[in-house]
């Protein structure tokens, strides 16, 4: 005899402006229960340190999550320059502190040219991709690095949308499989200083918008 589910049976998808310091799976499970569904799943993860659009099937939809999982992503991200991270992010120990060069929009955009289109891209030990079953973060904590090769994304958009000293304010648009930590640090080491994420917001996922989301407080002031 089936088990039968607990929960009530819903379909369709919700788009969650995912707060900060939340897992994907944590903010997943507290709007199942909030909805008192039997299944949801959400589409693609996003660090704790992230915000932004976190999209969420539940019952039937769930069948449709790999197109969400394949779909190009939109982000807004700060790299702080001159501090590199364990992690790519800065949640992570601080490794190493250097100089950063005068910076001006005329330099950084041809540094940010040569990370557009098709590139090959080293993904971050701190990532979800699983090495023998285990994601690559649980070596990482245990310091041990594991080889891993480039892989091909895509960047269709790599924008400089402000500078200040030791910051920049990027728009990128790319491919699956893109990690945003991974081409900071590219960026950072390009420019000879290194560097983090310091802010990272998801406004694109697939077809799906930032401003199409709701946030967990307005999930949780429903009646």
């Amino acid at each position: 005899m089936a088990r039968k589910r607990k929960g009530r049976p819903l379909d369709g998808v919700l788009l969650l402006d995912k707060p900060q310091g939340m897992t994907s799976n944590f903010a997943l499970q507290k709007v199942r229960r909030l909805f008192g569904a039997q299944k949801a799943g959400h589409t693609g993860s996003l660090d704790p340190l992230a915000t932004g659009v976190l999209p969420i099937c539940f019952g039937e939809a769930t069948k449709y999550s790999q197109y969400l999982l394949d779909a190009d992503k939109g982000y807004y991200t700060t790299a702080t320059l001159g501090d590199i991270r364990t992690t790519g992010d800065s949640e992570g120990e601080q490794v190493e502190v250097r100089d950063v060069p005068a910076l001006n929009d005329l330099m950084l955009e041809d540094v940010l040219s040569e990370f557009k289109g098709a590139i090959d891209q080293v993904p971050s030990m701190y990532s979800a991709l699983k090495h023998q079953g285990k994601p690559l973060y649980e070596y990482a904590r245990k310091g041990i690095t594991i080889d891993r090769p480039s892989r091909p994304i895509r960047i269709y958009r790599l924008d400089l949308t402000d500078c200040r000293e030791q910051e920049i304010d990027l728009t990128v648009e790319c491919s699956k499989g893109t990690y945003i930590r991974s081409l900071v640090e590219d960026v950072g080491h390009y420019l000879g200083c290194g560097g983090h994420v310091s802010m990272l917001r998801r406004f694109k996922a697939g077809h799906f918008l930032l401003e199409e989301s709701v946030t967990m407080d307005m999930l949780e002031s429903i009646d």
